[in-house]
């Protein structure tokens, strides 16, 4: 599945000549800034290819998102867990993954690392949607 993120990332990137760097909105959480380097709008759906960077001990919140998301893990490992507390993936430098869309796919992203972690993520958005919707923590005994 690597070659298809990278590829779409690339193919984004290129679509979006216009370049807004912005700071990214806040979510919930510490330890987080985001640049937003590319947004292109085609008919009802906005792409958007942001950098994330997650300081050590820093995490995004519990949040989830209206649209799918396509990562690439530039630097660092992040630990990424789904709502049901016990569901964990780790993606170190070079990994891809995918964020599916959806209210009941609430999931959290944590450096548990001595290292900033950098992201590259294409946001596939409908129009108008906020990069992520807060939510509560599910019950989980960390944040």
């Amino acid at each position: 599945m690597r070659i298809p993120v990278r590829a779409t990332l690339a193919a984004v990137a290129a679509l979006g000549a216009l370049l807004v760097p912005a700071n990214a909105e806040a979510t919930p959480g510490s330890g987080v800034t985001g640049v937003i380097l590319s947004k292109t709008t085609l008919g009802k759906t906005d792409y958007i290819l942001r950098e994330i960077t997650i300081q050590p001990g820093g995490g995004t919140g519990w949040h989830f998102h209206d649209g799918t998301l396509y990562a690439f893990v530039k630097a660092g490992t992040l630990t990424h867990n789904d709502a049901d507390c016990v569901t964990q993936d780790v993606y170190r430098t070079g990994a891809t993954f995918v964020e599916p869309k959806g209210s009941d796919k609430v999931h959290i992203g944590r450096n548990l690392g001595s290292t900033p972690i950098v992201l590259d993520v294409l946001y596939v958005l409908p129009t108008g949607s906020p990069l992520a919707e807060d939510a509560p923590n599910p019950g989980c005994d960390f944040q």
